[in-house]
């Protein structure tokens, strides 16, 4: 975070996707396009088996301070310590559940975890680098 700009203390007003995990290039953390045996990435070329994709954290979120409302949107690895675990390991427990309770729609098995993290964002103040 050696680009930060300044700070902004704000309160967490809504998640704006729920959606919060997605399969990042290990070169460029761009977005990857997976299919049930490859991923490619469009912006550099990278590409591999998608059983080793990597994972990473995309938190968007709305957040007001006490003049202005921001869309902002926060990666990587300064949201483990709010999940517990890495983006890759939550990934894995994701599948994991998915996989032991028969569930084939992987978003339905994930409401419960969209829901916690409202809950544990929602209403709450950060200080957030900008």
């Amino acid at each position: 975070m050696s680009n930060v700009k300044g700070l902004l203390a704000a309160s967490v007003i809504s998640i704006q996707n729920s959606c919060f995990i997605y399969p990042a290039c290990q070169n460029c953390l761009s977005r990857l396009i997976l299919d049930s045996r490859r991923f490619d990435c469009l912006k550099c070329g990278c590409t591999g088996e998608a059983k080793n994709a990597s994972y990473r954290y995309r938190l968007s979120l709305k957040i007001a301070d006490t003049n202005d409302l921001f869309d902002i949107t926060v990666f990587g690895s300064c949201l483990d310590p709010f999940f517990g675990v890495t983006a890759e390991n939550l990934q894995r427990y994701i599948q994991d559940f998915s996989q032991l309770s028969g569930e084939r729609n992987a978003e339905a098995s994930t409401g419960a975890l969209v829901q916690a993290v409202e809950t544990c964002f929602i209403g709450k103040r950060f200080i957030f680098g900008l």
